[in-house]
């Protein structure tokens, strides 16, 4: 069975094709649109109208591309900028008329599920580990420690809002960094009980740009971690926080849709880093698109 999965992030579309067979499956297209969803209305709660446009023109591209591959069923997810639009249904029945693909709306705790589920395939959870995936509108945080039950927390402190909603200097000022951090601490009240965590699991996204970045190199396609020296890592998120945009427009490692937010992603990473006292860091290229195909095993 050929099953296409679209995770309708807030900053960027992604699609997965993927043959499914008995205890897994192969990977038969991986490819993504810088969207920007939350550009324009993310923080007062409706998806503008150019964003539409945006988002219309990527599922262009993708059902072309999954009619060409023959894709017998398509799945798209809509996450935090379609879950807290006012006009949400508005823009899936749009999507459905025009397209004919169902948009299933997930909230915070059942995206940070699916995120487990993907990361699940490739990643062991050998030692306590927090997976991190960092979205345009939220982030989602799993903790997993053996013999404890999984703990979720879904947080409103995407790099999008945060752009959106301080005036930000270029390159951020120590001051815009301290009430970033004072912005992730008040708004992530739902993971304070949280205990350390050995391990940092990276879900794709941004934690792919910072590999390129170290390595200077692509991500590697497959299904297999990566892991990533902390002292690299470190260095890495230090370049992007202290750098100007015009020094990211020039890195030919940092794609577009991630240039001008590269640096709240990175002083996040870094928080989480410090906050929980991780020592290792695993970058798996698995993430919620792959969890949604745990739902045909």
């Amino acid at each position: 069975m050929r099953v296409g999965v679209i995770d309708l992030g807030t900053n960027t579309f992604n699609l997965l094709v993927a043959d499914l067979h008995e205890g897994g499956f192969d990977i038969v297209h991986n490819s993504k649109e810088g969207v920007a969803l939350g550009m324009g209305g993310i923080n007062e709660g409706f998806i503008s109208d150019l964003a539409k446009k945006r988002a219309f023109d990527a599922f262009e591209k993708f059902k072309q591309i999954c009619s060409d591959l023959s894709v017998s069923t398509i799945i798209g997810v809509g996450t935090s900028a379609v879950r807290d639009a006012q006009n949400n249904m508005e823009f899936i029945d749009e999507i459905q008329t025009r397209f004919g693909i169902d948009i299933e709306i997930v909230d915070g705790l059942e995206e940070a599920k699916l995120i487990y589920q993907g990361v699940s395939w490739s990643y062991e959870f050998d030692k306590t580990s927090l997976i991190m995936d960092i979205g345009g509108g939220s982030t989602e945080f799993i903790r997993i420690e053996k013999g404890k039950e999984l703990e979720f927390f879904s947080a409103n402190i995407g790099v999008s809002r945060a752009v959106q909603l301080f005036d930000l200097q270029n390159p951020l000022s120590v001051e815009d960094q301290k009430k970033l951090v004072v912005w992730f601490e008040e708004n992530s009240d739902g993971f304070k009980h949280f205990g350390s965590c050995e391990v940092l699991v990276g879900a794709s996204g941004s934690f792919e740009t910072f590999y390129e970045m170290v390595h200077e190199t692509e991500f590697p396609k497959s299904l297999e971690n990566i892991r990533l020296s902390r002292e690299e890592l470190m260095k890495i998120l230090d370049w992007i926080i202290g750098s100007t945009f015009e020094e990211r427009e020039n890195h030919p490692f940092i794609i577009p849709i991630r240039r001008k937010m590269a640096p709240v992603a990175a002083l996040k990473t870094k928080w989480i880093i410090e906050k929980f006292g991780i020592r290792e860091i695993v970058i798996s290229p698995c993430s919620l698109k792959e969890g949604v195909l745990r739902r045909f095993f």
